[in-house]
């Protein structure tokens, strides 16, 4: 550690899908949590690290914040309704991600992103428009800052001017912040959040407009000692991150509600003769159909699974990796 260590915990906050993970994976500059095109690929709060000279910045990836109905009607875990509110607990900084190419979503934050940083308002807060790089009228943007914010940003009324020449990626710096006023919180018909102190305009695969961000993070680090060793990356188990980059594929790969009923179970994971890591995994499903969709013809997406996971694990772990997939029947 340092002499002078700065550390901030920052939670992720968005609608399912809004691409958070994608944004860790970024920030930590390698992939370490799952992201697909289908909603909720991260079921639990994931823990990712990011140390440069004397700060670190903990990023909480929480999953997408959804309703108690959504959870009952998926038969998803508990977890994915709990885990946003305990990670706001500890949080230093909430960054809210809305994707702007969501025509039916964007106008909006979604009652419950609302409800977390009503409970926490206390907790200072930026908001990240992802996916710009989608839009052809970027004059859009102007009119979705001016909804979710409800045209303030840091205690200062928004200047539509300034607002038309801030680009993607370059956050307009605003003078220090007043605290939430607490009267106006809550109030029935509210579609933004006046609290914010920042708005970052960005795409999260453009490695410019998020080192911007990064760099942001950063410099709001405060004094307290690191929580992490510096060449910490992520809090997850290899076996964990193992796991969840094969339900990564299995979400890509899979029709509707089949990734979902699959469970997975480890039979093997060793070093091999020759310094490589040997995986074998076991995936279990419910129905005899679920077992043909996920094998494939003669064994095709059982094995491509097999070879995309073991690609990205090698670059994970920067060794060798012998992965095996085999598929059974829940009993």
């Amino acid at each position: 550690m340092p002499e002078n260590p700065r550390v901030l915990r920052v939670v992720l906050l968005g609608a399912p899908n809004a691409g958070k993970s994608t944004l860790s994976n970024q920030l930590l500059g390698r992939k370490v949590f799952p992201v697909s095109q289908k909603v909720h690929t991260t079921r639990c709060q994931a823990l990712g690290v990011i140390t440069e000279e004397e700060a670190q910045v903990i990023l909480l990836d929480t999953p997408g914040l959804i309703s108690p109905v959504k959870q009952k009607r998926h038969h998803l875990e508990l977890s994915l309704l709990e885990d946003p509110w305990k990670s706001m607990e500890s949080a230093d900084l909430v960054v809210v991600l809305v994707d702007v190419s969501d025509k039916w979503t964007r106008n909006q934050l979604s009652p419950q992103v609302l409800q977390c940083l009503t409970q926490f308002s206390q907790v200072p807060s930026i908001l990240v428009m992802n996916k710009v790089d989608c839009l052809k009228q970027k004059s859009v943007l102007l009119e979705l800052t001016a909804a979710l914010t409800e045209g303030v940003v840091n205690g200062k009324k928004l200047k539509i001017r300034q607002a038309f020449r801030s680009q993607a990626g370059i956050h307009c710096p605003s003078p220090a912040a007043k605290g939430p006023n607490t009267q106006s919180v809550g109030g029935p018909q509210r579609i933004g959040w006046p609290h914010f102190q920042e708005v970052f305009m960005l795409s999260a695969l453009n490695q410019e407009d998020v080192k911007t961000l990064k760099q942001y993070l950063l410099a709001q680090a405060r004094p307290g000692p690191w929580e992490f060793h510096s060449e910490v990356l992520t809090s997850q188990t290899p076996e964990e991150i193992c796991a969840n980059i094969i339900r990564e594929k299995l979400l890509e790969h899979l029709p509707q509600e089949v990734p979902y009923n699959v469970q997975q179970k480890t039979i093997v994971w060793e070093e091999g003769p020759n310094g490589q890591l040997v995986i074998v995994q076991k995936l279990l499903v419910p129905k005899e159909s679920h077992v043909r969709i996920l094998i494939g013809p003669k064994g095709h997406l059982i094995s491509q699974i097999a070879d995309e996971v073991g690609r990205d694990l090698m670059n994970i772990f920067l060794c060798e990796v012998q992965l095996r997939l085999s598929v059974k029947l829940l009993s």
